[in-house]
């Protein structure tokens, strides 16, 4: 199976909210569409499911046009998808209902589902008398129901906390482990990098960097130094042409023009007795090469 999306654009009259987005999912995985907020991310999972037109481009899974109707797709929206006032089992098994599936299949897949999650409790309860966090767990049910192979997760840990987004956490690496296709947009840098293989970054509606992740950090090369040590050392880094990007109880993180320059500094700190606590020479993460990418294309 693969997913290609090629060239899709929404416009609402004058206001382009998406410009020629193209991406493509050749094996399973996770992909992650990024952006600022408005940036076009939702309208782009709402194209890709259907639930809205495109302009032009195409959506096709293996070579023939996408039909979410047809498809086993799960999707976990960021706006809260459950009905106030009504039963969570009562929902549960209409989106089953959407999917076809038999009473037995329903039982077996919503006893699973509810254990997995720890919201068996609240079956019989109103949407509207969960927590979030409980409503989200809910909703993460209604997705994976029926076993989907392409999973879209639209802010799938917001508004969780760590024991939850954990739990999360882990049911996303079981359906990976399932080769499951998922797409997840997500403002929580750390929890793309953690899933995703290969990004796009839409601003303003326009793709701004798109490519695996890995090889977009090995583009930008190893330029922060992040030193923490007992004693003041900055002298040494001054003479070594450090540039101060910020100083943190965690410790002092510089820019670095040339490892050679990171090389150095330890040298000197080694040949003055100092013994660093901490000192890495790393890659920029996600959220500096979002900032980065964003903050361009805002100056245009």
């Amino acid at each position: 199976m693969s997913l290609k999306v090629e060239h899709i654009s929404k416009k609402y009259g004058d206001f382009t909210a998406v410009e020629d987005l193209s991406f493509e999912m050749r094996e399973p995985g996770v992909f992650a569409l990024l952006g600022t907020n408005g940036a076009g991310k939702t309208t782009s999972i709402r194209m890709i499911l259907g639930m809205l037109s495109a302009d032009g481009g195409t959506v096709t899974r293996d070579g023939r046009p996408i039909r979410p109707a047809d498809e086993k797709v799960g999707y976990l929206a960021e706006d809260r998808g459950l009905y106030p006032k009504y039963k969570v089992i009562d929902q549960i098994n209409f989106f089953a209902s959407l999917r076809n599936l038999s009473k037995a299949d329903t039982k077996r897949e919503i006893d699973h589902w509810f254990g997995r999650l720890g919201i068996d409790e609240y079956r019989q309860k109103n949407a509207d008398q969960l927590s979030k966090g409980n409503q989200q767990k809910v909703q993460l049910a209604a997705a994976l129901i029926g076993d989907p192979d392409l999973i879209i997760l639209d802010e799938p840990l917001s508004g969780l906390d760590p024991v939850n987004a954990d739990l999360f956490k882990s049911v996303i690496r079981e359906e990976m482990a399932k080769n499951k296709f998922i797409i997840m947009s997500s403002h929580q840098m750390n929890i793309i990098e953690e899933f995703c293989s290969d990004i796009v970054i839409l601003h303003k509606g326009k793709t701004v960097l798109s490519g695996n992740l890995n090889e977009i950090k090995r583009r930008a090369g190893r330029n922060n130094l992040l030193v923490k040590v007992e004693g003041d050392f900055m002298p040494l880094a001054s003479q070594c042409g450090l540039q101060l990007k910020e100083n943190t109880p965690n410790g002092v993180c510089f820019t670095v023009g040339e490892e050679k320059q990171a090389y150095g500094l330890l040298h000197k700190m080694l040949d003055a007795g100092i013994s660093p606590v901490k000192f890495e020479l790393r890659e920029p993460t996600l959220n500096e090469i979002f900032i980065e990418s964003v903050g361009e294309h805002n100056e245009d």
